[in-house]
Formats: C-alpha cells, structure tokens, sequence
C-alpha cells in the first residue's frame, strides 16, 4: 500500500461520462463529476485502517477500509454499495456492489502516475493523478 499513500491530483480523464453513464449516474451529476478535478488523498493510521478521501470543490468523499474486508460505502453519487479492496500485483482493486450491479475499479502506480481504471460491463475509463509534493 506504501506506493498510493500522499496526496494525487486528477492530469487527464478518457471516457469518464460513459462510464458514469454505465453505471447508471444522472446527467445532472455527471455534468458537475466531469467539471471536477478531484484530489485523492491516501493515508493509513496506527491500527492498519487505510482511509481513501476524495476531494473536489463540490463534495469531500472519504471511504476507511481493511483490505478484504467488505464494507458499505455510500459514493460520490449517493449509492449505497457492498465494497472490498484488494491489492492484488501491486494494484489496489476496488470492488462495489449495489442493486445486483457491479463496478470495478483498477488503481495502480506507473512511473510515478496513479492510473485509475474504472470498469462497469463493456465500458472502460481511464484517469490518471500525478503525485502532489
């Protein structure tokens, strides 16, 4: 987990309104997701639990996990989910489960870059998070 922890600023987005489209978000919401520019936030306290905050000028979103176990998460866009991480060759694997749906969501660190893989069926998007100093 060391290689996510500290501070990522959203550089560049590929598909994300179809991506939210897929996994079912108004097109009000989308509209003000597509404007942000989320910074992420990365952190683990001395009982091992990883907190993953996510911060726009619009919401704050912070989720506190153990790796593999489930939890509930209500997300950015108010779904309440079933989720488990998993770090699985060094990737930081997201699973959310909601209404018999399921999205998954890839991190993982390349060349100092954070690449974000949101999937939800055949619908693919990418977003990359250079390392804020």
């Amino acid at each position: 987990m060391e290689q996510f922890m500290g501070t990522w600023k959203l550089t560049a987005s590929e598909n994300f309104d179809e991506y939210m489209k897929a996994v079912g978000i108004s097109f009000a919401s989308r509209q003000i997701a597509n404007l942000a520019k989320p910074s992420l936030l990365f952190s683990i306290n001395d009982q091992g639990l990883i907190s993953m905050k996510s911060s726009t000028t619009f919401k704050t979103v912070e989720i506190k996990f153990r790796l593999d176990e489930e939890f509930d998460e209500i997300t950015a866009d108010d779904r309440q989910a079933k989720t488990v991480m998993k770090l699985v060759d060094g990737k930081l694997i997201q699973v959310q489960t909601w209404e018999g749906k399921s999205t998954t969501i890839e991190r993982e660190v390349q060349s100092g870059k954070l690449i974000v893989k949101c999937i939800m069926n055949d619908v693919v998007s990418m977003r990359t998070y250079q390392r804020e100093e």
